[in-house]
């Protein structure tokens, strides 16, 4: 009787190691930004289902299946009605479809109105956003999807700030080579010809394009391009580890 229930505790003890370890994904993005991160653009029905092959860190720090709004469990958003489709809706999907059998973790902790000097490393977000990495246990990021400058439209040492945050995510993290992808905002602002020239700026960083996106209220993106931003995104994160271009459903 004594083996057996050794044995039966022994096999729940290996059964929680194993649903333990499978509740880290092999690949976590830490999603960071403003409101077009955070999501603005209208919800269908079909997108408040669970999002097949990603996980999304929720507010007691554990992984669970991701379902929209992806901002919603960021510490320092705003009210939950505000938090709709952002570019993790679109940027997920494509990722667990170019990763297949390993699962795609999202930490997103996106805050909208704010400008780079709220994300230094002495301010909340920057060190929320890091407090929620080490809370789901300090997971290697493969990469940090930044969407962030509609505040800082015409910001001249916009890059300089932006570095700051960049070097900082790297020491915390102890990823020094940490990949850092930006997106553009919309239109032709000052702030995207900085975007675009960050590779240049600051080592293993890259941007994706706005081109061709539209906005409902001539700031956020719709859904189709906010979904299409995303997708950008895990094209770019695709290009830049596997040097491979990513076919993605337009």
């Amino acid at each position: 009787m004594v083996i057996r229930f050794s044995f039966i505790v022994l096999t729940l003890l290996m059964m929680h190691s194993y649903l333990s370890a499978a509740e880290q994904p092999e690949h976590v993005f830490l999603m960071i930004g403003q409101s077009n991160m955070a999501g603005r653009a209208k919800m269908l029905e079909e997108d408040k289902q669970p999002i097949e092959g990603v996980q999304l860190l929720n507010a007691n720090s554990k992984w669970e299946r991701a379902v929209n709004p992806l901002n919603r469990f960021s510490t320092l958003r705003k009210d939950i009605s505000m938090q709709r489709i952002g570019p993790s809706a679109g940027f997920g999907p494509a990722m667990a479809a170019h990763f297949k059998d390993k699962s795609v973790g999202l930490i997103v902790n996106a805050r909208g109105g704010t400008s780079v000097k709220q994300w230094q490393p002495d301010q909340p977000l920057f060190l929320t956003s890091i407090q929620r990495w080490k809370q789901s246990g300090s997971p290697k990021l493969s990469a940090v999807i930044w969407h962030q400058g509609e505040a800082d439209a015409t910001d001249p040492d916009y890059l300089d700030r932006l570095s700051i945050v960049v070097n900082a995510l790297r020491a915390k993290t102890g990823q020094p080579d940490l990949l850092f992808i930006a997106g553009e905002v919309y239109g032709e602002k000052p702030v995207n010809q900085k975007i675009r020239r960050i590779s240049k700026h600051i080592p293993n960083t890259d941007s994706v394009s706005a081109k061709d996106l539209t906005v409902f209220d001539g700031v956020h993106f719709d859904r189709e391009s906010i979904l299409e931003l995303g997708r950008r995104y895990a094209e770019k994160y695709v290009e830049l580890t596997k040097k491979t271009k990513f076919p993605v459903k337009r």
